[in-house]
């Protein structure tokens, strides 16, 4: 008898092969093609597609043999047998050891001490396997610094061998994708001023957003870093040797004799354009933690199409989506033995996947392919800090600066007839224009972000392809047309639980306008006479593509 897993897998092959795209302005996507890649991604037989893990090498090969089947080029490590289609990544993989980690507070009135997973939660720091560090505390309001968007939190403060204590997030009015990307470097920033550790404190908004509850949920999940080719762990900042999140009794201590409470902190910081001054603490901590290391393998999966243009073809497009997932949950004290406890990951990310192997089949079945050059890039590691993009965008198949643009997709929520999309990142370039009038025909609209709050910006692959200079974009469903009821849904319950499986309620039909939508997308990228460039002016055009050329806005 053929297990749903095989006949999963040979529904895959099969249909694309007898629905091939009827031309580049009339591509042809079945829901049926769409639920077949996401059948077998989302099988129990492979675990959830946790990085390092047999089930997300199987996934890795799955691509690849759609890939192969459709005469894509392998763009993956060079090899005795050629080029494969995989870029395998080391990783280095760090846990927490048998001793509990510890952070105590330590004040004129006395000591507090506070155990991981309960009020506190404490960072790994894999360069620090026996922590134990002792440091006076400075508090440094959201812990920014940019002149452009005037923020100078650390004005007039000496945090030279301390710990800087920050609340999460940033001031309220400040441009969402900006504030996101900044606080994305909060832990730079720190170091830069001599700080060894930083310790965050939830916002009233950030807690709405992330109560404790949640957060404490994922707290004992392992630490990951990708490896250069030559041994070296990455480490974004090494200066910094401890960290942690403190709910509201530690925060209390940390803030005990302080000039201001933590709850009036919290009340400027919820005002529009809010920013809480620094001082310094009357209060040190001792952070004790030990750790234990280990090195895995996981691959990215790369193809190329090549470009039909002599002269556009050494520029490339890159359409992405991550493959991983986050594996099997622990088991927990009174579950039953029968408790599904996989992460399928259908939607997040498997239906991103099936969109991106859907967009090239229409791609490499088209009679007039793209003009440009497209690389497909199926990622791992996103679900433990975009790690398999982030090495990917700095160990690129081609030069970074042949790489024009990224769209990515992650998580398409295929569960109404969306009548809009998202595009995170259109307001910074011509990615924008270009994304809207690719979807008009199909009277599809683009929204702005409907949820700043979330940081969505700096939580997915493009981010990474961004901050080497490239315009990106990443692509989801919009809020419209039952939308917003469908994301709150979601993100408040089958959201990295074992209910992302195939037993939702999928719109296929949905999924497969999805792959039309982003066929269309990556099509205008790659056939446009001018490549996606970044708006003049551009916060993140200046930042980390100040040579290339700019477009008017």
């Amino acid at each position: 008898m053929k297990t749903a897993l095989a006949l999963a897998a040979m529904t895959a092959l099969l249909l694309p092969a007898a629905l091939p795209a009827q031309n580049a302005a009339e591509p042809v996507f079945t829901p049926a093609a769409m639920r077949a890649h996401v059948e077998f991604l989302a099988d129990d037989l492979l675990k959830g597609r946790d990085t390092g893990s047999e089930g997300h090498e199987i996934a890795a090969r799955y691509v690849a043999s759609q890939f192969d089947g459709l005469g894509l080029k392998p763009a993956g490590d060079n090899n005795a047998n050629g080029v494969s289609w995989l870029q395998r990544i080391t990783f280095q993989k760090t846990e927490f050891g048998k001793t509990p980690a510890t952070l105590t507070v330590t004040s004129p009135a006395g000591a507090k001490s506070f155990t991981h997973a309960g009020d506190v939660i404490l960072g790994i720091n894999a360069d620090q396997p026996h922590l134990d560090v002792t440091a006076p505390l400075v508090f440094v309001g959201y812990g920014l610094e940019n002149a452009r968007l005037g923020l100078n939190d650390y004005a007039g403060l000496d945090v030279k061998g301390k710990i800087v204590v920050t609340l999460r997030g940033y001031p309220k009015g400040l441009p969402s994708e900006e504030g996101a990307h900044l606080s994305a470097t909060k832990g730079k920033i720190a170091e830069s001023h001599g700080a060894i550790g930083m310790i965050a404190l939830n916002t009233l908004q950030s807690a709405k957003a992330r109560p404790w509850a949640r957060m404490v949920q994922f707290a004992d999940e392992p630490d990951f870093t990708w490896v250069s080719p030559d041994g070296v762990p990455f480490n974004a900042a090494p200066g910094l040797r401890a960290s942690a999140m403190l709910n509201d009794p530690a925060a209390q201590a940390v803030f005990a004799g302080a000039p201001a409470t933590i709850a009036a902190i919290r009340k400027t910081a919820d005002k529009a354009g809010g920013k809480p001054k620094g001082f310094a603490l009357k209060t040190s901590v001792t952070i004790k933690a030990d750790t234990v290391s280990e090195r895995v393998t996981s691959p990215n999966v790369v193809a190329i199409l090549p470009g039909s243009d002599p002269k556009l073809k050494d520029e490339y497009v890159v359409l992405s989506a991550h493959l991983d997932h986050i594996g099997v949950s622990a088991a927990k004290p009174g579950d039953a033995a029968d408790k599904d406890r996989i992460n399928n990951g259908a939607l997040d990310n498997g239906a991103g996947i099936a969109t991106m192997l859907e967009v090239a089949r229409a791609m490499a079945q088209a009679p007039d392919k793209p003009r440009r050059s497209i690389i497909f890039l199926a990622s791992t590691a996103e679900e433990k800090g975009l790690l398999g993009a982030d090495y990917y965008a700095r160990h690129p198949s081609v030069p970074v600066k042949q790489i024009v643009g990224n769209v990515d997709l992650d998580m398409p929520l295929l569960l109404y007839p969306f009548t809009d999309l998202i595009a995170f990142g259109a307001d910074h370039s011509t990615l924008g224009p270009i994304v809207a009038k690719a979807v008009a025909p199909m009277g599809v609209k683009l929204s702005p972000d409907p949820m700043p709050q979330e940081t969505i910006f700096v939580r997915s692959d493009h981010y990474m392809f961004v901050k080497q200079g490239v315009p990106a974009v990443f692509l989801a469903t919009g809020y419209a047309n039952g939308g917003e009821k469908a994301w709150g849904d979601f993100l408040g319950g089958a959201y990295h639980h074992p209910g992302d499986d195939m037993r939702q309620k999928i719109d296929w039909t949905a999924g497969a306008r999805f792959a039309e939508a982003n066929y269309r997308i990556t099509r205008a990228m790659a056939d446009g006479d001018a490549p996606p460039r970044w708006f003049a002016k551009d916060f993140f055009g200046d930042l980390f593509a100040p040579q290339a050329e700019k477009a008017p806005h």
